[in-house]
């Protein structure tokens, strides 16, 4: 049975609103393949996952999910330049990396992106810094010395590199406990989802 887009994490809701009927979408660390099996049934779109742990790539299986076990490090040179309408890159972009790599990868195999990761801007950050500690949040719930979280930033930050990189942005989205936050995003939010278009899409 899989999860109807009511019982999607409220990010991956957003996302799976973002994508038409009959899509190409591409997951990049795809997790237990929720997503793309909501995709498949609910949206009738062909979907591919990547994914590098073995217990995900069985969740996968079962699920009837196609996934390619492989590390985003790698690259993505098993895809062709424009194979896919949409490529999803959900709560990863901090733990890889080339992070300008990988959305220069993102924006050749696909029309349109679709990446979220933790806004390190959210107040609560800053105040423990003030206190003398790196964050532990639910969002972030690691200590620094055994995060996967590798490349931080805020929103701000990756506006810019998207700048930098021609990638332009459709539309953002933030949360803070599961809700989506309007005022004052920035400080506010906990996670930032950003949809943007290729350079290809963009000229």
């Amino acid at each position: 049975m899989t999860a109807t887009r009511q019982n999607l994490r409220p990010d991956l809701a957003r996302i799976a609103g973002w994508i038409a009927d009959g899509s190409r979408v591409l997951d990049l660390g795809c997790g237990d393949g929720t997503l793309l099996a909501h995709l498949r049934d609910a949206r009738r779109a062909r979907t591919v996952g990547v994914e590098i742990s073995d217990q995900h790539v069985i969740e996968c299986a079962r699920k009837g999910v196609n996934v390619i076990q492989q590390n985003l490090e790698d690259g993505l040179a098993l895809f062709e330049d424009g194979q896919f309408d949409t490529v999803v890159l959900s709560q990863t972009l901090q733990a890889v990396h080339n992070t300008e790599r990988i959305l220069l990868e993102m924006a050749r195999v696909a029309r349109e992106g679709i990446v979220s990761f933790p806004n390190f801007g959210h107040w609560t950050h800053g105040l423990s810094i003030l206190r003398g500690h790196m964050p532990v949040t639910g969002q972030m719930p690691y200590q620094w010395y055994n995060t996967p979280n590798i490349h931080l930033c805020t929103m701000k930050d990756f506006e810019a590199l998207a700048a930098k990189l021609g990638l332009r942005i459709l539309t953002r989205v933030t949360f803070a406990d599961g809700r989506e936050v309007s005022w004052l995003p920035g400080w506010r939010s906990t996670l930032a989802v950003y949809r943007f278009a290729s350079p290809r899409e963009a000229a």
